[in-house]
């Protein structure tokens, strides 16, 4: 058996996985702000470090496997205003602000098991754990790495750099970090334009705030994974996962407070991965393609020409390793949807082979070692760095054969009867438990959004008749299930999950 390997965001090279305590694994990785609604950009952290989960406890490890919320204003850094994004959609949707936070927390759990992902051990909140976020922030001052400044507290990052290697996680050059950094809102009351927030004075029309040593206000971004990680898992743990976007300023600022507070550098490997790009262009909200989980779910989006089941994206996420960049298409998605189809029938049909009385019947040697080699190397790719695409496309060379087997023209009995056995456990093994895939047919998704869009057009024909009785019943009958209807400007209507 072949030895895990992971590749280390810090060292930039592959490395033999050891936990710091044998058999146990402590593993963090940044959850959601939920400010609003998760969308495509979420699915691959959360799906790649599922897989990572899932393929730990495989390995027989018991792991600790920490997910936060961040429900605390979201604190931009970098060449932004500082924004709490929580009070500022509140506001907006008329809520109170937990209330947004319970609305958008329910709705990214309601994505994640869609995309058939298991729940992490251990799931904080920043509100729930504001104690120890100001505790660690006292102990900064006391290590002289932090100071107040009007009621705000910052991080002394030329002081930490002096005698840190700040800046390797992300490949800064540090000397350019000091001279490129913009001017942003609370500028004036820094030492230095780099320090990052840890605590910020809360101004009167702040919503959301919290009494501390200094004052009224609200914690930074990256304090809060710094107290979660540290109170769960300990001064240092095995691994930290997120997206790459999130490698500067939020997991070089969490190393720097860490390992001040701690006195050890926090993280023994750091595991990011790559982007998921639309059509070539990155996702963002300039560029009008922000996917929500409901729209990839429904088909509501313009860069979307169907609904695409959670599981079929879980599948083309899975395709591509998780370091490399993603783009997403239609006809990239379309393509995964029939992979799809034609694995899992592929996987059918080997659970209904039984094998065959070899009396008489010579192994055919060629293909027992092929398909004997194809299984094994699923765990050999999967130590490789959880090479997931790897495995699938073992898994697709192996299809015809078993299509063989099902129709007869290869007999069951060309096998050992070791090999057989053993590619059926394989496969069950990889394409459930560890990659997490389920049957697509399963769900009748294609039925329900028939079924949706003909009340839809129901409700549309009421309304054009002024028959509002109907229309506002379709309407809250849906919403009782959880299903929103949204009339459109332009005439149409939408619909999304609550």
């Amino acid at each position: 058996m072949s030895e895990l390997k992971v590749h280390n965001s810090y060292s930039r090279q592959k490395e033999v996985f050891t936990p710091i305590t044998p058999g146990h694994v402590g593993m963090y990785v940044c959850g959601p702000t939920v400010s609003g609604e998760s969308h495509l950009g979420h699915a691959r952290p959360y799906i790649t470090f599922d897989v990572v989960y899932r393929y730990l406890n495989h390995l027989g490890y018991k792991v600790r496997y920490v997910r936060n919320i961040t429900d605390a204003g979201h604190f931009e850094e970098e060449g932004r205003a500082a924004e709490d994004k929580i009070s500022k959609k509140a506001t907006l949707e008329k809520l109170e602000p937990m209330e947004l936070v319970q609305k958008y927390t329910n709705l990214f759990h309601w994505g994640m098991a869609e995309f058939n992902t298991l729940r992490p051990s251990i799931e904080p909140t920043a509100t729930g754990h504001i104690v120890e976020q100001i505790g660690m922030i006292q102990k900064l001052i006391q290590e002289g790495y932090a100071y107040e400044a009007n009621g705000s507290v910052y991080f002394d990052v030329r002081k930490y750099a002096a005698s840190h290697d700040y800046g390797k996680l992300s490949g800064r050059i540090i000397d350019e970090l000091f001279v490129n950094t913009r001017d942003t809102e609370g500028q004036e009351e820094k030492k230095d334009s780099v320090d990052f927030a840890l605590w910020k004075n809360a101004a009167p029309e702040h919503i959301m705030r919290w009494q501390s040593p200094w004052g009224e206000g609200f914690p930074g971004w990256h304090i809060e994974c710094s107290a979660m990680a540290t109170k769960y898992l300990g001064s240092q743990f095995d691994i930290h996962g997120g997206g790459m976007d999130l490698q500067f300023p939020h997991h070089e600022s969490e190393i720097a407070q860490s390992t001040i507070c701690n006195h050890v550098a926090p993280v023994r490997y750091w595991m990011h991965n790559n982007m998921i790009t639309i059509n070539g262009k990155k996702m963002g909200k300039s560029y009008n393609n922000v996917i929500t989980l409901t729209q990839l779910f429904s088909g509501n989006h313009p860069e979307l020409q169907k609904a695409y089941h959670p599981i079929v994206i879980r599948f083309f996420i899975l395709q591509t390793h998780y370091r490399s960049t993603l783009d997403f298409s239609n006809e990239a998605l379309m393509a995964s949807e029939k992979g799809l189809k034609r694995l899992w029938e592929g996987y059918e049909a080997l659970k209904k082979l039984q094998y065959e009385n070899t009396a008489g019947k010579e192994i055919n040697a060629d293909l027992d070692g092929k398909v004997k080699k194809l299984a094994e190397e699923f765990e050999e790719f999967m130590n490789d760095d959880i090479s997931t695409a790897k495995v699938l496309a073992n898994m697709f060379e192996l299809v015809p054969v078993i299509n063989s087997m099902k129709d007869k023209t290869i007999p069951v009995s060309s096998l050992s009867a070791e090999t057989f056995e053993f590619l059926k456990k394989q496969f069950s093994l990889y394409i459930e438990d560890i990659l997490g895939l389920k049957d697509i047919s399963e769900g009748n998704n294609d039925k329900l959004q028939g079924v949706l869009q003909l009340l839809i057009d129901i409700r549309k024909e009421a309304k054009g008749k002024k028959d509002f009785t109907t229309s506002d019943k379709i309407r809250k009958q849906l919403a009782d299930m959880g299903i929103l209807i949204k009339d459109e400007k332009d005439g149409s209507m939408s619909y999304s999950f609550e």
